[in-house]
C-alpha cells in the first residue's frame, strides 16, 4: 500500500464520510458511530477534502482540520485521511473510481446526510457516484422530509433498500441506497464558523 494511504483488505465494508470538515464536531462522530452499527461497517474513513466544489469560499488549512477530527473522535474503527487530495481529485465520482483501483475487493459505500441528499443531482457525474458504489442516507435534523422527497430519491426509488435491511447495504449490487432514521445533533460546522469560534490559522 502507498505510504500515507489507509489500509484495508478485500472484502472489507468501508464507509466514506466526504467532507470539508471545517470544522469537524460531534455531529460528524454521531452519525460515523450509527453508520458503523446500521450499515455493519468495518470502518468508516473521514475523507477530508482540499475544498468543496459548491463552495465559493476556501476552507482552513488541511493540518488544522485534520488535527480538529482527530480530537472529535477516537475510535480505532475510524481513520481520517487526506486521500482525496493525495490522489488529486476534486470531485467525489473520481476520487471514488481511484478508490477502487487503489483498493480491489474493497465494498466503500458512500455515506452522506440527507441535506446533501437534496442538492445531490447538482454533483458532478453524481449518477456515476450511484452506480459505482451503494450510498447510505443519515437522517439530518430539518431536512428528513425534503430528502425523502429529493430529486435523486425519486429517480433511483426502485433501488432503495428498506431501513431494516441497511446492515446488508454494503454487500448490494449497484445501484443501491438506503435512508436510515438516527438519532440526530443540531450542531454544524456553518453554524460553528458563524459564531467565530472556529479560528483558521
Amino acid at each position: 500500500m502507498r505510504q500515507g494511504f489507509p489500509i484495508a483488505r478485500p472484502g472489507m465494508r468501508i464507509g466514506i464520510l466526504g467532507g470539508s470538515f471545517d470544522p469537524a464536531h460531534s455531529g460528524h462522530a454521531l452519525i460515523t458511530r450509527e453508520a458503523l452499527r446500521r450499515f455493519s461497517l468495518d470502518q468508516v474513513w473521514w475523507m477530508i477534502s482540499p475544498g468543496n466544489p459548491l463552495k465559493r469560499a476556501g476552507p482552513a488549512p488541511m493540518a488544522q482540520r485534520i488535527a480538529q477530527a482527530a480530537q472529535v473522535i477516537q475510535d480505532p474503527r475510524v481513520v481520517i485521511t487526506d486521500i482525496e487530495a493525495r490522489i488529486g481529485t476534486r470531485f467525489t465520482a473520481d476520487t471514488l473510481a481511484h478508490l477502487q483501483a487503489i483498493y480491489p475487493g474493497v465494498r466503500f459505500v458512500w455515506l452522506m446526510g440527507a441535506d446533501n441528499l437534496v442538492q445531490f443531482d447538482q454533483w458532478d457525474h453524481w449518477r456515476d457516484i450511484m452506480d459505482r458504489v451503494p450510498v447510505g442516507i443519515l437522517a439530518r435534523p430539518g431536512w428528513r422530509m425534503r430528502g425523502r422527497t429529493a430529486r435523486a430519491a425519486r429517480i433511483y426509488a426502485q433501488f432503495e433498500l428498506p431501513a431494516r435491511a441497511a446492515h446488508a447495504l454494503g454487500d448490494m449490487q449497484t445501484p443501491a441506497w438506503s435512508f436510515v432514521n438516527i438519532p440526530m445533533s443540531p450542531l454544524s460546522s456553518s453554524a460553528i464558523r458563524a459564531q467565530g469560534i472556529w479560528p483558521r490559522r
